[in-house]
């Protein structure tokens, strides 16, 4: 690895004299800057990051952490980081939790280890549930996705309650009274999204069944499994509704492996807009969640945050959309 010493010794200046250079402070000869550039292009020398931020006491890397990069919400949401950070002048490392929250600890000592100037975090349940011990750590940071407890912090957030009462209230308007639902295990996320689901029932005068109601691990290849158990039910469900699109994904291809029409034998909604919702036919009828508003405000928030640590936390609560597609057994808009 090239060190500073090796483009002072090629360019025949002190290391002092190359860190000015790269720093581009005054009082340097522009023919010795020059030199001094050109043997950095040559060797290919790379500064060292962290001792640099170390000096400077400022970061210009922001962590993102999130559970699964596969799942199509997280993936506008780090588009929307990424973009507003690179218009702050910040870049992004971004890491799976994969809902382990070993492995989301081990990556908070890192990045903080890494003197990173802040991390947006979807924590996993176990930390929203109890967040003390990370917020112990002193980084700059927003959490998305999630709730979390016993701690003030900035916090962004859909109100998910809300939303799946929304979409469960839809179905049951249309006429459908057995609706499956599957949830996803692992975030407080689905446990919000179970609530609402009961509570529109019950608002409805309908008695949740047990034997309908599943929570599963958000893959893809795990709701394609509960949506099996849920069809082999001796009172299978007229409608199946699931709280991502990864979850969605699976059901759609369980419902297609069983030859059931949508939505003629059984109507299906989800949480999620991707790009293939509204393609497939039928379109399918979503929960929106406004995901590149979600990362912008999130990273926005993060750097004043930096820049002021000693502002009050925000909560924000944005609002979700109900998309209304044939997957129901509606005309769209009805």
């Amino acid at each position: 690895m090239v060190k500073i010493k090796d483009v002072a010794n090629a360019a025949g200046v002190s290391t002092a004299t190359v860190s000015r250079v790269l720093a581009n402070k005054p009082h340097v000869r522009e023919e010795v800057k020059a030199r001094v550039l050109d043997v950095v292009q040559k060797l290919d020398y790379r500064p060292n990051r962290v001792a640099r931020s170390l000096r400077s006491r400022k970061s210009s890397i922001i962590g993102l952490i999130v559970s699964d990069i596969e799942n199509p919400f997280f993936q506008q949401v780090s588009r929307a980081v990424e973009d507003a950070a690179h218009e702050q002048g910040y870049s992004v490392m971004l890491c799976n939790n994969d809902e382990d929250p070993d492995k989301e600890q081990r990556y908070l000592h890192l990045l903080r280890d890494e003197n990173l100037a802040g991390v947006i975090l979807s924590p996993t349940r176990q930390t929203a549930d109890d967040f003390s011990s990370t917020s112990e750590l002193n980084i700059p940071m927003v959490v998305i996705d999630r709730r979390v407890s016993n701690i003030a912090i900035d916090n962004i957030i859909i109100d998910n309650v809300e939303a799946a009462h929304t979409l469960a209230t839809h179905l049951i308007e249309h006429g459908y009274r057995r609706i499956g639902a599957i949830f996803g295990t692992g975030s407080t996320t689905g446990r919000e999204r179970r609530e609402g689901f009961v509570r529109a029932l019950k608002d409805k005068d309908i008695k949740p069944p047990s034997d309908l109601i599943k929570y599963a691990n958000p893959r893809e290849e795990e709701g394609f499994n509960t949506t099996m158990k849920l069809l082999q039910l001796p009172e299978p469900p007229q409608a199946i509704l699931t709280s991502n699109s990864l979850l969605a994904a699976g059901a759609l291809g369980a419902l297609r492996e069983s030859k059931i029409a949508i939505p003629e034998e059984v109507a299906f909604a989800s949480f999620d807009e991707t790009t293939w919702s509204r393609l497939i036919v039928p379109a399918i009828t979503v929960i929106e969640q406004p995901t590149y508003e979600i990362g912008r405000t999130a990273t926005e928030l993060l750097i004043k945050r930096i820049d002021d640590p000693t502002r009050s936390p925000r909560k924000v609560i944005l609002n979700a959309k109900l998309n209304i597609r044939q997957s129901c057994g509606c005309r769209n808009g009805d």
